[in-house]
């Protein structure tokens, strides 16, 4: 499993964390973040809004359920490093085809066992998301450190080019890969597809596979195009919708974007969630803003303040929309995070648009959000009729 090298993890701040090497032997350069989910390391390390960072994760194993080419949430991992307590020597799942060191390696992903991981959050909780850097090749402290301090940062860079779809497609147009699962003949995650469906064009911001296929169960026939898209290329397409995809970076960056929906936002009903939701936010003419160290797990808890109703949700986003401003501009703020009040969601006064801060398809984490595609597809058939 090549655990018998060496590994270091090196903070802007000047911490360092010695432990075991895994995955492939390479130095790389990042934001270092903690991810608070029990289970699902397979679609955190292929969810593109992790491009760039460095993913700590806080539940003590992993690797234990091996990685299987089923649960790719894009075409690879998409995480700069990970970092973890206890690396499992056994991967032992019907489904699993590779052990997560071989999957990491195969991919140029290195990787970290062996450090203690609550000494890492502490303080990335305290001081904030550092810029770091994590090499499983032969590199001094101080090296490592230098190496970490020199990198940019995430702030004011458009990551979103790097990892968003090169042309429009259609996802899925025979539902083959939207099948819910089912074992043994028992179908998990039962729904019945609407019969009726109508045409979304999904913006790929750096979208994981699991939304486009819930947007396709609950009633869609999705067409994907680039972030680059204009809204005449959209146009052509005459959607009944829009979707905005989830990304990595800095919302404020993607210019291109915010210039494309405010034109198209106007004449289709519009959902939008992670980054998505923060174009939305600057679409409508309001800013965002860098949170201290994110919210990312499948833990967070989301109260409506419409509806009085609190749901347990999947989130992975190091910044935020500014509240007063939303009201400012002709939106209404629906949720807010009850760990810090930020907001997780808006709707415009009159049109019919709105989105959520995290990601209702929970690959992984729980389903309380699952409504909101539902909430979506009633809300283009009350516009369409």
């Amino acid at each position: 499993m090549g655990t018998s090298r060496s590994g270091i993890l090196a903070l802007e701040d000047g911490s360092v964390f010695r432990g075991k090497a895994f995955g492939a032997a390479k130095t790389v350069v990042g934001e270092a973040v903690f991810n608070t989910s029990m289970t699902g390391y397979q679609e955190i390390l292929t969810d593109p809004s992790y491009y760039a960072q460095i993913v700590t994760m806080t539940a003590s194993q992993i690797g234990n359920y091996g990685i299987n080419p089923e649960d790719e949430e894009s075409d690879g991992p998409k995480v700069s490093g990970f970092v973890v307590r206890d690396l499992s020597p056994v991967s032992s799942n019907w489904r699993s085809t590779l052990s997560l060191p071989e999957y990491l390696e195969k991919n140029l992903i290195p990787g970290l066992s062996g450090v203690d991981t609550r000494a890492i959050t502490k303080r990335l909780r305290v001081a904030g998301a550092m810029k770091a850097c994590l090499s499983t090749e032969e590199l001094s402290d101080e090296e490592a450190v230098r190496r970490a301090k020199e990198w940019p940062g995430l702030v004011g860079v458009d990551y979103v080019k790097e990892v968003t779809c090169k042309d429009p497609y259609d996802f899925d147009p025979d539902g083959s890969l939207s099948e819910p699962f089912k074992i043994t003949g028992t179908t998990l995650n039962h729904f019945t597809r609407p019969e009726k469906t109508f045409k979304v064009a999904a913006f790929d911001f750096g979208a994981k596979h699991s939304i486009f296929k819930r947007l396709h169960n609950h009633g869609f026939d999705v067409y994907v195009v680039p972030a680059t898209a204009s809204p005449e290329q959209v146009r052509e397409l005459a959607p009944d919708a829009l979707f905005l995809s989830n990304g990595p970076g800095d919302p404020s960056a993607v210019t291109y974007a915010h210039q494309s929906i405010s034109k198209l936002m106007q004449d289709y009903p519009t959902f939008g969630i992670c980054l998505g939701h923060q174009i939305i936010t600057h679409a409508l003419g309001a800013k965002t803003f860098k949170l201290k160290f994110g919210h990312r797990g499948g833990n967070q808890p989301v109260k409506n303040i419409e509806t009085g109703q609190v749901s347990i949700t999947s989130q992975n986003h190091g910044f935020a929309s500014t509240r007063a401003e939303i009201e400012k501009c002709g939106g209404v703020v629906t949720e807010l995070n009850l760990n810090d009040d930020t907001v997780e969601g808006l709707r415009h006064k009159e049109l019919p648009i709105f989105s959520v801060q995290y990601h209702p398809e929970a690959a992984p984490g729980p389903n309380d959000a699952d409504p909101l595609f539902t909430q979506f597809y009633e809300m283009v058939a009350k516009v369409k009729a």
